[in-house]
């Protein structure tokens, strides 16, 4: 059986190219990029050089930026050591309802330790309101943490806005970009970003390594507390080749590649939709097919289906998809998104499926999809009216 991976906000494949350079790496350059002998020479050339690639892809300067073990520890890191350095000129914090665990579980302990969220709202599209945004601000507000783009339903949030309300203000401004680098347009100078967060395994790199972009100015104590690593903002010997292969990753996505893919990804959703109701299936999507959103996520409300059982059917068919999050996904608890969007009570919240592409997708794969979930979803119709 040919099985076809459409799982991409989970993870992506590493790039053959990523491969190569890692394993170069791992063969020729063992040092620790601390040590002043010739290996660790070695090492720290190639972590500077990969620190330049990183720094300039979101237009910051190469000491903002700080190697972490993945988006969660960045986004840890810019919650809670934030709201701690920071709590003499305030403890109110806002966010929005659909951001990461990464980011609502730091809040959530921080309103154990005395501290006051927001929670922002979103409607049926995903999207938050700049009105309520404005009405949350507040003189004590220290921080304000929204992501870039939602991994469950693509929406993209309006960073540049929130940037422009914020330059002059006491907040500190984050936004989890880890579904978002690679496919849009990141420029920190221009939205004035003070911390962004960032994963090597969402753009065909390796597992357990990302960064954290911190201005320069942003004064808190490291997070992984140990040796003096990255300027003493990061405890732990750095992973060369991965840093490395981290870097190769991001030289791949070229501009016009960055465009490319947002094109074909869009295509596909057509095509899925497009084939969706040529069979006749009764579904909506959640969220929007707006252009500025990630579209390499696609989120389906299939009508009547259960997401489990129609998840389970697919990947017997040999097609790798998911219910939401993958860090939620052996959890029994409801999308969290979905719930935002729509509210507890939806019939969504059980009956959606995510699709998200990737790089080495095709069209006959996303045909082959199609054919396959018109299969099931009339194969589960068929046997529930049975039952009944």
């Amino acid at each position: 059986m040919t099985h076809i991976y459409l799982d991409n906000a989970a993870t992506t494949p590493m790039a053959p190219e990523v491969i190569t350079e890692m394993t170069q790496q791992m063969t020729e350059n063992f040092g620790n990029a601390s040590n002043i002998h010739y290996f660790g020479r070695q090492a720290r050339q190639v972590l500077d050089a990969s620190r330049q690639v990183l720094a300039q892809s979101i237009h910051a300067q190469e000491s903002e930026i700080v190697f972490t073990s993945g988006g969660t520890e960045s986004d840890n890191t810019a919650v809670l050591q934030t709201a701690f350095a920071r709590q003499s000129l305030g403890k109110h914090l806002i966010t929005t309802a659909i951001e990461h665990e990464a980011i609502l579980k730091p809040m959530h302990f921080l309103e154990t330790q005395g501290f006051e969220v927001t929670y922002l709202p979103v409607d049926e599209n995903g999207q938050i309101s700049m009105t309520d945004f404005k009405n949350a601000l507040r003189p004590d507000t220290i921080l304000v943490s929204i992501m870039t783009g939602n991994n469950e339903v693509g929406s993209h949030m309006p960073i540049h806005e929130i940037g422009e309300l914020l330059k002059d203000h006491q907040a500190w401004f984050h936004t989890d970009a880890v579904q978002a680098y690679g496919l849009l347009d990141i420029d920190v100078q221009r939205d004035h970003i003070d911390l962004l967060s960032v994963s090597a395994h969402k753009l065909n790199g390796p597992k357990f390594l990302g960064f954290l972009y911190r201005r320069q100015g942003l004064n808190f104590p490291s997070f992984v507390k140990g040796g003096d690593q990255e300027d003493k903002r990061r405890a732990g010997t750095e992973n060369i080749p991965a840093i490395a292969g981290f870097a190769k990753a991001v030289r791949l996505i070229t501009p016009t590649e960055k465009a490319q893919r947002q094109a074909k990804y869009a295509g596909f959703k057509q095509q899925i939709i497009a084939g969706l109701k040529a069979a006749h299936i009764d579904f909506e999507l959640n969220g929007s097919l707006a252009a500025d959103n990630l579209q390499h996520v696609l989120n389906l409300w299939i009508k009547g289906v259960s997401t489990t059982i129609l998840q389970m059917n697919l990947d017997l068919a040999g097609f790798a998809i998911s219910g939401g999050s993958a860090c939620t996904a052996g959890s029994l608890e409801p999308s969290h998104v979905l719930t935002a969007m729509y509210g507890a009570d939806s019939p969504r919240i059980s009956e959606s499926i995510r699709v998200s592409f990737g790089k080495d997708n095709t069209a006959t794969e996303i045909d082959a999809f199609v054919q396959a979930l018109v299969q099931n979803v009339q194969q589960i119709k068929a046997r529930q009216k049975t039952l009944i």
